[in-house]
């Protein structure tokens, strides 16, 4: 049984498609770059700067210049253009409920974390809430559920007892970096095949299933 859970945001706890893709499309036209946003739901869940990388090809700097366009427009408005999974509140009273320690682990800014949580009044479930920092640094997933276990000190429990919640690859992954079991949700923005192939080790297609994994 899990005691400890951990969960991404995005396409996990919360829908940021409008958000997110409006965002980078604002940040591609400042390089002269116009896209759909629809088109621009793979930026969903990793890290930005590895996905104008990847995306768009863009050098490291370019990359930056870009995150810091995209902020322009989420500080501002894209940060509340975004919707609350219908099970999820449920969800994270019945945990707490019950007992369980719950914790946020995303790659999105710690600070803009925050401000959602508390906009839904969602704060309120989580023990703690780690996010990437604003220059840069702890961006991958590893780093972030690293940074949990840091903050959680005395009160961190054998890693067996903990298990990461997400709907991309990026969160399995970071999950196996830390040792810990898995849990790719399907009603985000990962597949299957991406969580399966990742490595998960479960798969929730529902917020119903997921509730019985996490027992």
């Amino acid at each position: 049984m899990y005691t400890h859970i951990f969960f991404d945001l995005d396409g996990t706890l919360t829908d940021p498609k409008e958000g997110i893709t409006n965002s980078v499309a604002y940040a591609l036209a400042s390089f002269g770059i116009h896209e759909d946003p629809d088109r621009l739901t793979p930026f969903i869940g990793p890290p930005l700067i590895d996905s104008f990388m990847e995306f768009y090809h863009f050098d490291l700097p370019t990359a930056q210049k870009a995150v810091e366009k995209y902020r322009e427009y989420f500080s501002q408005k894209g940060i509340f253009e975004n919707k609350v999974f219908s099970g999820t509140q449920p969800l994270l009273a019945q945990l707490k409920a019950v007992g369980k320690t719950v914790c946020l682990a995303t790659s999105k800014p710690e600070v803009f974390a925050r401000q959602i949580l508390e906009h839904f009044h969602m704060d309120g479930y989580f023990d703690e809430i780690v996010g990437s920092c604003l220059d840069g640094a702890r961006t991958k997933k590893g780093e972030v559920i690293g940074e949990v276990f840091a903050r959680l000190g005395e009160n961190c429990p054998d890693k067996a007892m903990c298990v990461m919640v997400g709907d991309r690859l990026h969160d399995i992954h970071g999950a196996q970096e830390n040792g810990l079991d898995s849990i790719g949700v399907t009603f985000g923005y990962g597949s299957q095949e991406e969580l399966t192939q990742a490595g998960a080790t479960h798969i929730a297609h529902s917020f119903e299933e997921l509730v019985q994994i996490l027992g």
